[in-house]
């Protein structure tokens, strides 16, 4: 198990996905990560709790959860109004209600994180800089239509130079998530492979 943990910390090194939780929140079991993306002037952060919940910590008034949500059933008495009174059918109607999906270890929240961070954040925002995206498509056509090529062919070239930036970057990303998902399935295995030894014979048991 240790060396699964020492993976999942190569992981979170590589993506540079720096640990900033306070001593109280290590204390209460909550853990913070702060990406090095930037959206709207902040950093990114987000947070793994003890409650099997995994928040985005900014960007909001409030923090906002990550989980996956399912359906289940909810069933609440009918009832129907008899004179001035309403009274029970001894009916029920059921409604289909949403709920997030818990994760209740902490490992599975971090390799959670990982892999929404590297799909949302990493791979979708590739192509953001600090600033804002790329070159506006209003600005690009009024400058079209408003003379000064010069400075139209500089837009261009500066917008091709971050497409190939954000190219390269997805590449990496998708490459880094190939490697962190082949090494869980290999650990896995290695986890769930058990050996008896018979008459002094090696067995392995599936």
């Amino acid at each position: 198990m240790k060396g699964i943990q020492l993976r999942q910390e190569l992981m979170l090194d590589l993506l540079q996905m720096k640990e900033i939780s306070t001593y109280r929140q290590q204390k209460n079991g909550t853990r913070i990560f702060q990406l090095p993306i930037k959206k709207y002037g902040q950093y990114i952060e987000v947070g793994s709790f003890k409650s099997g919940y995994v928040r985005r910590m900014n960007g909001g008034y409030t923090p906002y959860q990550l989980n996956k949500c399912e359906n289940y059933d909810h069933f609440y008495k009918a009832y129907e109004w008899i004179g001035e009174k309403q009274k029970w059918t001894g009916k029920y109607n059921k409604h289909v209600c949403r709920r997030r999906i818990l994760i209740d270890n902490e490992y599975d929240r971090i390799n959670y994180l990982i892999t929404f961070c590297l799909k949302n954040y990493y791979i979708n925002q590739a192509n953001m800089i600090e600033d804002g995206k790329f070159i506006p498509k209003w600005k690009h056509e009024y400058e079209m239509k408003n003379g000064d090529m010069e400075r139209v062919r500089e837009l261009q070239s500066e917008n091709k130079r971050l497409h190939n930036i954000y190219l390269k970057q997805t590449q990496e990303m998708r490459q880094w998530q190939n490697m962190y998902e082949s090494s869980r399935v290999k650990s896995l295995k290695e986890e769930l492979e058990v050996k008896v030894i018979v008459n002094g014979h090696k067995y392995n048991v599936i």
